[in-house]
């Protein structure tokens, strides 16, 4: 009996450390499967350097992913590199298309022991996690911008060919696809077996995943390429027309619009929704914090660049960084800064969370770990 208890309780650790572990992990462009770019996990308010990987021209576009100790990011110089988050050390190195210089915009997907990365020739590429070494590939159409998401076994990814394409994740054969009116240049977002694409086309795109069929769409200001965050029934996002929507993807109804009659100028950046707040930033240089059921402003702060990065949340600080080669914190409740670090150059794409880290990468080939300073 004494013996049963101790299998069973050795079993519910290892059960509790592997959700913990994967709580730790940040395998996806947002985080999770609904973009919401929120970790579980709060960080140090005194950060710093804990390493920095520098690419001789390079020039990072892209988020990167972390998974069991090793981060993953993708360049423009073509290459795709994994390397460990104790200390920045190489893995390994991924040579995609050099020869072409065709590099990688979107970011990382991690799942079961498998990278999946797009790039600008509009073909994904499917890599061993282990060693980094090529296993299939899919051309699509044209450019590929966004990061793939996963539904059961298969995968997601849009491209500027104005398709959304569903591939087995064992060899990358065609499922099924959805075109829509103009580029996708987003990760299309999932909800049970629901797909949102916010498109090119001034719509926002609820699709069918079992079936590959348009459900329907929402007429939106103008086109983007963020991804809809979601949260219960409400999918949130920017367009280049300067607006913020609320949209219930169940009703197909505008829930609100956020506009800043200000100053409204693009929204490229994902935004992060939690209960009762979604944050974003813009081309105005804002960051703005909104009630998640009414679109109010809570507060906003002002960068001194625009900010294309999207925002993660952990605990109660919002990271981000923006053109004036700045990454900051600012707290949750007020928008007050708590935080900053200036680099040599400007922040495009947002930052990850993973065991206690803040990772984020520069224009110019420079990928930081900020940890709490020792």
């Amino acid at each position: 009996m004494k013996s049963q208890l101790t299998i069973m309780l050795t079993a519910i650790l290892i059960a509790i450390a592997a959700v913990a572990q994967l709580r730790a992990d940040w395998p996806l462009y947002r985080g999770n499967a609904l973009a919401q770019g929120v970790s579980d996990e709060t960080l140090s308010d005194n950060l710093d350097v804990r390493w920095k990987l520098e690419i001789d021209n390079g020039a990072f576009e892209a988020t990167p992913i972390v998974v069991d100790g090793i981060v993953y990011i993708g360049d423009l110089d073509g290459r795709v590199y994994a390397v460990k988050l104790e200390d920045g050390s190489k893995v390994w190195t991924y040579e995609g298309n050099v020869d072409q210089l065709s590099g990688f915009m979107g970011s990382p997907a991690y799942r079961e022991g498998r990278i999946y990365v797009g790039d600008i020739d509009g073909v994904l590429h499917c890599l061993n996690a282990q060693d980094g070494k090529l296993l299939w590939k899919f051309e699509a159409g044209l450019e590929i911008n966004g990061s793939v998401n996963f539904y059961q076994d298969k995968i997601l990814i849009g491209s500027q060919d104005a398709h959304l394409y569903c591939l087995s994740k064992d060899d990358g054969k065609l499922v099924w696809k959805v075109q829509i009116d103009d580029q996708i240049r987003c990760m299309p977002t999932v909800v049970s077996n629901r797909g949102f694409v916010a498109g090119c086309d001034s719509k926002l795109h609820v699709i069918d995943l079992d079936k590959g069929e348009p459900i329907g769409t929402v007429p939106i200001d103008g086109p983007t390429g963020s991804a809809p965050a979601v949260r219960d029934d409400v999918a949130y996002f920017g367009t280049e027309a300067g607006s913020f929507f609320a949209i219930n993807w169940k009703d197909l109804k505008v829930v609100w619009q956020y506009q800043d009659d200000r100053n409204r100028q693009q929204i490229r950046a994902s935004a992060a929704v939690l209960p009762e707040q979604v944050v974003f930033g813009s081309f105005s240089k804002n960051l703005v914090s909104l009630d998640r059921e009414t679109g109010e402003p809570q507060w906003t702060y002002k960068a001194r660049g625009k900010i294309n990065s999207s925002p993660v949340v952990a605990g109660n600080r919002v990271y981000f960084g923006s053109a004036d080669s700045r990454v900051r914190a600012v707290d949750l409740k007020t928008g007050k800064e708590v935080w900053q670090y200036e680099a040599k150059s400007g922040f495009p794409a947002g930052p990850a969370v993973a065991e206690d880290c803040l990772l984020i990468a520069t224009e110019r080939g420079v990928l930081y770990c900020f940890a709490e300073k020792k």
